[in-house]
């Protein structure tokens, strides 16, 4: 072959050089093959007859470097130590070495790099040593990406973490068996013995917590980057999820969530349970706010060149927390229900509906999401049956001890208590009732304003309906007819006042206190008409025997003893009544006066004198209106009085 020859300048032959140069090195073949190829291009063109000792040179300096890193690589592996100092040397704590771990990492991006430019490929002995080394150095790594996130792993600090608790009374005194089992937990809020319905701690929006120390983040970023283009992502991932798993699982231990099979939560008694249900709230939204939120910023810094690698790290370390907490929440969805857990409940659900919408943003993992929608399902379903139940019980209560003093029954303070609390999930019950309004369509008929209501607003009007109707059938154990009206007025002003000094009002409506008011006012009627009919009949003309200045005084004495021993009856018996509201307390002396002491004065004014002139005047003309109005003052103040005690007080 005749050689061709070109009269080119210098720089047209260096170019020439580089791209033999370069065409060789891209088809990495054998030795015997380049040598050939070397021959053909020389022939070609005489400016390529020094190309065999350039592409020499560079294999030699690639053996070079490659020996170099080797070296590095070798002296931090104990198995190949070859003197003291090396054996001790892999011992080293990664962070306390930083010129060594430099080291270390550019002998293995040298590699890395050696073997990706295909520079040592043409030499499977090379290769080999290549490819041990890299091992070596994997295995390395991972172990020092390990310790490295264990020695930087931060404790939780949960009482930092903690806000502003919003407490909501929910303490109600014993009932000491005047009603049934399960409303034994209610009666009215006592401020100095009181527990509390704790909503939870509340977040500040900016709250960012560091889970890994942040000096070391960088480190482990630089060691994923390595892990990741040597193709060892899968046992990096491995090791990150495998710590940052435990460090989650001791978070909850810290935030008191323990480890409890389905059968284990169910066995556990109310009180020890309710503590338990609180733990968890708090610490779902700490999970969500804080843990996972960290772990989510730390997956993206340390493995931010791959988004699917991010994702599975992510995923794995998170998994195993989250459904413990998912396992818990969906054993008290199946538990036994009963009205004291039905606050719990719907804290439970509604911390877990809003952790579903962060779980649907950071999860890939469908299996997550749709596990936490199931437990979210069961909890709902669980309010929704225990609220349900509730009003049952309240419609069947059948306690048959009257209230001594014609009180506010313990199961009017239990409900209208209760109730007042349901308020403040009044969204969250809407969403779980709106399909569910069967029972409540008997009262349409009743109240043409139920169109406008919401699902729980109509729930809460039948449960209050089912409450009244009780009461009306409790207030039949009273044999006096009076007494059945102070306790039905007692209760139903209990009940209004609830409704009115509440968020109760605006679901119910002010239409509906005013008619409770009526009824009110209706009791009061049928109170002073059962109560003083009796005695104002004693001070009526008919049967004394004709005008104020003949009227037999046989008959009036007959008159006035009859009005003493009768107003005298009712003060012993109404002294022990109780009306606890001063209003209504006063109201009622008011209406008893204005009916009582102007007809009484008007009998004295007509037939006293008849009687004032004789014998034992006294011991028939016992009172003045005066006095009757003071002995009016000590009605139903829930403390018996006997009758010495007006005669005391007359003189």
């Amino acid at each position: 072959m005749t050689t061709t020859t070109t009269n080119l300048g210098a720089g047209s032959e260096d170019r020439v050089m580089a791209t033999a140069q370069q065409i060789l090195k891209s088809l990495n073949t054998p030795k015997e093959v380049r040598e050939d190829m070397l021959l053909i291009f020389s022939s070609f063109d005489n400016r390529l007859s020094n190309i065999t000792d350039l592409i020499n040179e560079n294999s030699d300096s690639a053996g070079v470097r490659f020996d170099a890193a080797e070296k590095v690589i070798l002296q931090w592996d104990s198995s190949s130590s070859s003197s003291n100092a090396d054996a001790s040397r892999h011992s080293l704590p990664w962070e306390d070495s930083p010129d060594e771990a430099a080291e270390y990492l550019s002998a293995v991006d040298e590699i890395l790099h050696l073997v990706a430019d295909m520079s040592i490929r043409s030499d499977n002995k090379i290769m080999d040593r290549a490819e041990t080394a890299i091992q070596m150095a994997m295995s390395r790594l991972e172990d020092e990406f390990r310790l490295v996130l264990i020695r930087n792993t931060v404790p939780l600090d949960s009482e930092r973490l903690y806000g502003s608790i919003r407490r909501v009374s929910l303490s109600f005194a014993a009932n000491d068996g005047e009603i049934g089992e399960e409303f034994e937990s209610f009666a009215e809020v006592d401020s100095e013995r009181g527990c509390f319905h704790e909503r939870g701690p509340s977040f500040g929006d900016d709250l960012c917590v560091d889970l890994i120390n942040p000096d070391a983040v960088m480190e482990l970023k630089e060691i994923a980057d390595r892990m990741i283009n040597a193709g060892y992502e899968k046992e990096c991932v491995q090791a990150y999820s495998n710590v940052r798993r435990d460090a989650l699982d001791e978070c909850l231990v810290i935030l008191g969530v323990e480890k409890l099979s389905i059968e284990e939560v169910q066995k556990i008694e109310w009180k020890a349970l309710d503590e338990k249900m609180k733990k968890w709230i708090q610490a779902v939204k700490i999970t969500v706010r804080v843990l996972l939120n960290g772990e989510k910023r730390h997956c993206d810094q340390i493995f931010n060149g791959s988004n699917s690698i991010k994702e599975i790290c992510f995923n794995e370390t998170a998994k195993g927390c989250v459904m413990q907490l998912l396992n818990f929440g969906e054993a008290v969805a199946i538990g036994k229900r009963s009205s004291e857990k039905l606050f719990r409940i719907l804290d439970m659900y509604d911390v877990l509906a809003d952790a579903l919408l962060e779980f649907e943003m950071m999860f890939t993992d469908e299996y997550m999401c749709t596990e936490a929608k199931g437990v979210l399902a069961g909890l709902g379903d669980a309010a929704k049956g225990t609220f349900l139940e509730f009003e049952n019980a309240v419609k069947n209560e059948a306690s048959k001890k009257p209230m001594q003093n014609g009180e506010i029954h313990p199961l009017t303070r239990y409900v209208m208590n209760y109730v007042k609390l349901l308020v403040d999930y009044s969204e969250t019950l809407n969403s779980l009732l709106e399909n569910d309004e069967d029972e409540a369509d008997g009262l349409k008929s009743e109240d043409g304003e139920l169109e406008t209501m919401t699902p729980f607003a109509k729930r809460l009007l039948l449960l209050i309906s089912s409450l009244e109707s009780n009461l009306e059938e409790k207030s039949k154990l009273y044999e006096d007819g009076a007494l059945h009206c102070i306790f039905l007025m007692n209760n139903n002003l209990y009940i209004v006042q609830k409704v009115k000094d509440s968020e109760l009002r605006k679901l119910l409506g002010d239409n509906w206190v005013r008619k409770r008011r009526g009824s009110i006012r209706q009791y009061a009627t049928s109170y002073l008409r059962t109560c003083w009919t009796k005695a104002l009949h004693c001070l009526k003309d008919e049967g004394i025997g004709g005008s104020s200045n003949n009227a037999s005084k046989v008959a009036l004495k007959e008159r006035f003893k009859s009005f003493n021993a009768c107003f005298e009856d009712i003060y012993r018996i109404q002294t022990g009544w109780k009306v606890p509201d001063p209003q209504l307390r006063e109201e009622l002396r008011i209406s008893i006066s204005e009916k009582v002491i102007p007809a009484y004065r008007s009998f004295m004014g007509r037939f006293g004198s008849q009687l004032e002139s004789g014998r034992h005047a006294g011991k028939y003309i016992k009172y003045t209106p005066e006095d009757l109005e003071n002995y009016l003052l000590d009605l139903f103040e829930g403390s018996p009085l006997v009758l010495h005690h007006m005669r005391r007080k007359s003189t």
